[in-house]
Parts: structure tokens; C-alpha cells; sequence
């Protein structure tokens, strides 16, 4: 798993961390799999691509890419943020690596003008590489207190478990198209 401090699990103990839970579910569903932390706390769409080649190891079946969340809190240039996103799945085609595309929205507090050029950024990408795709990674996680971290930005426990039930289905999804794949 690809990703910001989201996937990193900014402030939650290891087993807590949204790759460790979301490999449990996976297990308990009956997917021999292991999910590799390739989180970084702070990291923009940039950052993940100049990271890309030594954060996902050779051999590596699929990547679920989790970032965008930095790129849109520092008002970065939504063009940048697609450039980067693009990159970074034609690398991982190149690669053979399925890929599991999670988007982000752009907070309301930068404008309707930023959300209306950055939102579309996801789906349009999920459409035009023809990867599995969950709309919002923190769908039903983002602004309720009671699933985030006192920082209001990062997900507790409860949180993570909130994003695992939601994004499990897309998660298998994923696992089905490297299983039909090899076939």
C-alpha cells in the first residue's frame, strides 16, 4: 500500500495501521495475501512517484495507491497531482502490478473553484487506466470526532476499522483481478 500518513497510520500502533487491518480482513475472507506499509507521513502525489521504484519491491502483485490528501491540504496545483497519479499507475502497468486507486477530495475550505479541478482528478484516472477504484478513502471517516484522531485529520482505530469494512469489497475486487491474472 502506497500512501500518506493515512496508510502510514500517523499516531496508531502497527497492528492498528490501515495495511495490518485491511490484510487481517482479507485473510479472514480466505486471501493469502501481505500488505506492505509503503506509507510516509506528509507525502504528496510527487513524493510517492519519486519513491515509486524502491517503495514497491520486485516481485509485488498489486499496489492499493492511497495519496493526494497532502497535495490538496497544501493547495498544490491539481494538474500536478494528476501528472504525478498518472505516472505513478503507467509505472506500475509497465511493472505488470494491478492497481487499487483510492481517491481524496479536496477540502471545502480551498474553494469550490479547487474542489470542481481537483475532485475529478480520481475517476477520471480509475476510467482512463481501467483500474479498481474507491471513490474517497475516508468516506464516512472524514469530520466525525468520534473516528478520527484529536488532530481531526487522521483516523483512530475505530477509523481505520470504519475505512477497512468499506474499502474490503474493492480490496478483494483488486486480489480477484491478480488471482484471474495468473490464470
Amino acid at each position: 500500500m502506497l500512501g500518506d500518513s493515512i496508510t502510514a497510520g500517523l499516531g496508531l500502533p502497527a497492528q492498528d495501521t490501515l495495511p495490518a487491518k485491511l490484510e487481517k480482513a482479507l485473510k479472514a475472507n480466505g486471501h493469502d495475501v501481505t500488505i506492505q506499509n509503503a506509507g510516509v507521513s506528509g507525502d504528496t502525489t510527487a513524493g510517492g512517484l519519486a519513491r515509486l521504484d524502491w517503495s514497491v519491491a520486485d516481485g509485488t502483485d498489486a499496489v492499493i495507491l492511497e495519496l493526494g490528501a497532502n497535495d490538496a491540504l497544501r493547495g498544490n496545483d491539481p494538474k500536478l497531482t494528476r501528472l504525478s497519479l498518472e505516472a505513478i499507475i503507467t509505472r506500475l502497468a509497465a511493472r505488470r502490478i494491478a492497481v487499487l486507486l483510492t481517491g481524496m477530495l479536496a477540502p471545502r475550505n480551498l474553494g469550490a473553484d479547487y474542489a470542481s479541478r481537483f475532485d475529478p482528478i480520481y475517476p477520471a484516472l480509475a476510467a482512463a487506466h481501467q483500474v479498481v477504484f474507491y471513490p474517497f478513502i475516508l468516506d464516512g471517516v472524514a469530520t466525525n470526532p468520534a473516528l478520527n484522531q484529536g488532530d481531526g485529520i487522521h483516523p483512530n482505530a475505530a477509523g481505520v476499522d470504519a475505512i477497512v469494512t468499506r474499502l474490503l469489497p474493492k480490496a478483494e475486487e483488486l486480489v480477484a483481478r491478480v488471482t484471474a491474472g495468473r490464470s
